[in-house]
């Protein structure tokens, strides 16, 4: 018996395999690109972004201390700090000053590098290394390092070499644990992978897991460096005469707050390069990582 039920255009062209008539394009409003979950943005729209995020603290900056709006002796106007600047500058004090804390800080972080990294490694990649590693540094990096000082002190002395052992305390312990769980984070397949092959132990280590880490390795040290600046200032204000921390303190104690706030500006500027240093190094050394970060 035939069938007595409508038809549609639409169930005619599904029953004959064809496509819809049209479906209309969902419209997109203007700017949903910036907010888009793990999307990408324009160049151009990415570095506005980056320029207003500086641009507009600086003027509500001027505009409390220009008018007058904001204690001058907490809070100086941008001239005045520009002032103190120079002023230490043609002083002689302030390079000095950030040479020393740079070769505190490189010093310190790459001792702690070239230690954490091959032990975290070691971690990662061998259970007995975890076990007989990662009690004691999961213990020491839970102690405040300011509560470190009085011991460093008594062991290193007062000169540069307990300022580079805070930095490195500071540092070392957090890292080596980063390590290990970037080294744990490389797929079982791919390690099971090079062993069906015929990979051995050596060949599994040096050239399969370290290749594999080295981005995320990368991004350890990233981090980390911006610890051993916080460090710096902590090693700094110690028995000692020069250095960023050293200027602050200086800046304190006299309630210079111009001085205070080129300290303040001149480590944030300091690390900012070094963050800069290390995005832009790394597509060279890895690039097979994925990039697609900020």
């Amino acid at each position: 018996m035939a069938s007595s039920l409508p038809t549609t255009p639409a169930i005619e062209n599904a029953a004959a395999g064809a496509a819809p008539a049209s479906v209309t394009p969902t419209r997109r409003r203007p700017g949903a690109r910036l907010f888009r979950i793990g999307g990408e943005i324009p160049r151009p729209a990415y570095t506005a972004i980056a320029a207003a995020s500086f641009i507009l603290p600086l003027l509500l900056w001027c505009f409390f201390t220009y008018s007058g709006r904001a204690n001058a002796l907490v809070l100086p106007t941008p001239t005045r700090v520009w002032n103190a600047a120079i002023e230490m500058y043609q002083g002689g004090t302030l390079l000095p000053d950030i040479q020393i804390s740079i070769y505190r800080i490189g010093m310190g972080f790459l001792l702690s590098a070239v230690l954490a990294i091959p032990i975290g490694i070691l971690m990662g990649a061998y259970k007995s290394a975890e076990a007989a590693h990662e009690p004691l540094v999961g213990f020491i990096r839970y102690v405040p390092v300011p509560a470190l000082i009085p011991l460093v002190m008594v062991v290193a002395g007062i000169d540069e070499a307990a300022k580079i052992a805070l930095i490195f305390i500071g540092t070392y312990f957090q890292m080596v644990l980063v390590v290990a769980d970037v080294t744990r984070q490389v797929p079982r397949d791919l390690l099971n992978a090079a062993r069906t092959l015929g990979a051995n132990g050596r060949q599994l280590l040096f050239n399969v897991l370290l290749p594999a880490t080295l981005p995320g390795l990368l991004d350890t040290c990233r981090t980390m460096i911006g610890w051993a600046w916080t460090y710096l200032v902590i090693a700094e204000v110690v028995a000692t005469s020069s250095g960023m921390g050293y200027m602050l303190l200086k800046a304190q104690r006299f309630s210079r707050s111009d001085e205070m706030f080129v300290g303040i500006i001149i480590l944030g500027l300091l690390g900012l390069l070094t963050d800069i240093a290390f995005k832009l190094i790394q597509p060279r050394l890895v690039p097979w990582a994925d990039l697609n970060k900020n």
